[in-house]
């Protein structure tokens, strides 16, 4: 990867599909997120079809499946398949992987493997799919401690969430699980692990702020919103005492770059801050510069 010709670095898109079709999201909780969001352009492109539009617009993206098999009964997109095809498109993808907590011992064995034989750099947890808190130690304390043991960061879903938005009952989807001060517990248990909380955390977001900045591996992507909705106290907050641990993240394809990037223009954010929040915090958390 050549860092110095990117433009920026999208820590959060997710891999919809995989190559022979499938997808881990069934299709009422596929459309009614589309209908949420807005889509723009393809809902479903494969991973070398995401390879193919970071390549265009000279950004790196970090791209993931969600596997919430045993509360949705629908098998993730590979993580194996993630990381292989990321391993092909290297100059622009980089790949996390997603476990669903509730596999237990055979989820922990999966998470070393991925990392130490797939070169898997983090894992995506996304508490109101999966159905867990990310503070029940009988459920994923197993997978944190490999994910901090191997350098791995773990990337938590946090706030709202469009995944059963309108659908009645929210598809049965539990906005309790990913308030983030359940995560400022496996901060504090595991004090090595580096941490994203995945974007602005309506209606949690001065407690996803005070964690972030207590906790020095805690840092906060900003995808899944436009950022002329963010909070003011969240660009408060990313132009000063967290300006290293902010992140670029889209969300895509629910979220595009272009749409993003363009809000995100329009913010006052400082001149010496937006690089790193563009790609400098996410180029130095994710080892691809010296620290």
């Amino acid at each position: 990867m050549d860092l110095a010709s990117l433009v920026a670095i999208d820590v959060h898109t997710h891999a919809e599909v995989s190559s022979q079709g499938h997808s881990s999201l069934d299709d009422d909780l596929h459309d009614a997120s589309s209908a949420y969001f807005k889509v723009e352009g393809q809902r479903k492109p494969t991973i070398e079809e995401t390879a193919a539009y970071y390549r265009e617009r000279n950004m790196a993206a970090v791209i993931f499946t969600v596997d919430a098999e045993s509360a949705t009964g629908t098998a993730p997109v590979p993580n194996e398949e993630v990381a292989e095809t990321a391993a092909v498109n290297s100059d622009v993808l980089i790949p996390f992987a997603s476990i669903d907590p509730f596999r237990g011992k055979a989820g922990i064995r999966q998470a070393r493997r991925l990392v130490e034989e797939y070169g898997v750099k983090g894992f995506k947890f996304h508490p109101s799919i999966q159905g867990f808190f990310p503070d029940d130690r009988a459920v994923a304390y197993g997978l944190y401690e490999v994910i901090e043991e191997t350098g791995a960061i773990a990337l938590f879903h946090t706030g709202q969430t469009g995944i059963g938005a309108g659908v009645p009952g929210g598809g049965g989807i539990r906005l309790k699980y990913s308030n983030p001060l359940h995560v400022d517990d496996v901060a504090a248990d595991f004090p090595h692990l580096r941490i994203i909380l995945a974007h602005p955390s309506f209606p949690w977001q001065d407690e996803a702020l005070a964690v972030a900045t207590h906790k020095p591996g805690v840092h906060i992507d900003l995808s899944g919103w436009s950022p002329k909705y963010f909070p003011p106290q969240l660009v408060q907050y990313a132009n000063t005492l967290l300006k290293d641990k902010v992140l670029f993240g889209s969300d895509f394809p629910v979220l595009t770059p272009d749409r993003w990037l363009a809000d995100f223009a329009k913010l006052p954010i400082k001149d010496e801050v937006r690089p790193r929040i563009l790609k400098g915090n996410a180029a130095r958390l994710l080892g691809l510069t010296k620290p």
